[in-house]
């Protein structure tokens, strides 16, 4: 198994619940480490970079409106399979369908409002990382 590191955005449903303490602590006893964190606001730019897979949809109005509601905390996050692992302790990203026990499944909404973001393959969370995380501000210790 190796060793990777992922990006995880506490989205303003976790902020405005005060859930990132909770959910971080989640994280943590799955034996992840924190590399990097910092709060910051997203401006149109960045939510149409991070969401141009959906940039031309219908909806993607109401996900700037919802991300840029207040503002998100990033995260990197490092383990063995970090990735995959964290994506099953959030549930599906539909909050509906997500078992009770997973993040999703006690604290999400529905399909937007849904706690957290967080990569989906090694290629994602490379861009995703270097998107919002400058040079020197995820540690290796």
């Amino acid at each position: 198994m190796a060793i990777e590191t992922t990006l995880i955005l506490f989205k303003p449903d976790a902020i405005e619940k005060n859930l990132t303490g909770k959910v971080l602590a989640r994280f943590e006893d799955a034996g992840f480490v924190v590399r990097g964190i910092k709060m910051m606001q997203l401006d149109d730019a960045s939510l149409r970079e991070h969401y141009s897979h959906v940039a031309d949809k219908p909806f993607f109005p109401e996900i700037v409106a919802f991300m840029s509601r207040t503002p998100v905390i990033a995260l990197a996050l490092e383990g063995e399979s970090v990735i995959d692992k964290v994506r099953d302790l959030l549930g599906p990203t539909n909050s509906k369908a997500a078992a009770p026990g997973t993040i999703r499944g006690d604290f999400g909404e529905d399909v937007m409002v849904n706690v957290c973001h967080a990569s989906d393959s090694p290629e994602a969370a490379a861009a995703e990382l270097k998107r919002f995380f400058k040079a020197g501000e995820v540690f290796a210790f």
